[in-house]
């Protein structure tokens, strides 16, 4: 009787194409080769360019004063490595940054979008690593062998004027 079975399911499995004994391959989709695009920034798409390269949109505009060469500003912001890691914000020092506008106290892009931007001002910047830290980068406090910005990176703020004096 069990010679008898066993010869039914493999002559069974031989008429309907051996799906009782052997399972036919699934066929493989192909990966793609190329990476995947990310979607675009549509923030990006309607910045402003400045002369030196810099990038900035306005997210919510500011009705205050326009900073002036000297005058004393109060910002809060969060800084972005191009793959969306923050490496600096402001709520992390206890408050707004306060900084004199284009006395070279900051980066040179955030020297030239301070002038630009109205008390109450958000905005997203986009600054290109000539004008941010360049060739030097900066260097983990904690670990000098490693780098919070590494040489030559473009950098992503998002800035808000609190207050111009």
């Amino acid at each position: 009787m069990l010679r008898t079975t066993s010869s039914f399911l493999l002559c069974a499995a031989v008429l309907l194409g051996g799906s009782l004994l052997v399972r036919p391959a699934i066929a493989q989709q192909a990966l793609p080769t190329a990476p995947a695009q990310a979607a675009p920034d549509s923030v990006l798409a309607r910045a402003t360019q400045t002369a030196s390269g810099m990038r900035y949109a306005i997210r919510q505009p500011g009705t205050g004063a326009v900073a002036q060469p000297g005058d004393r500003v109060l910002v809060h912001y969060t800084g972005f490595l191009p793959s969306g890691r923050i490496f600096d914000a402001s709520v992390r020092q206890g408050g707004p940054l306060k900084i004199r506008a284009g006395r070279g106290e900051v980066i040179k892009g955030w020297d030239e979008v301070l002038l630009l931007l109205p008390q109450g001002a958000r905005a997203r910047v986009w600054v290109p690593a000539q004008l941010a830290y360049a060739d030097k980068g900066v260097r983990d406090p904690d670990d000098t062998n490693h780098y919070l910005i590494p040489p030559n990176t473009d950098l992503v703020f998002e800035l808000e004027i609190v207050k111009v004096k």
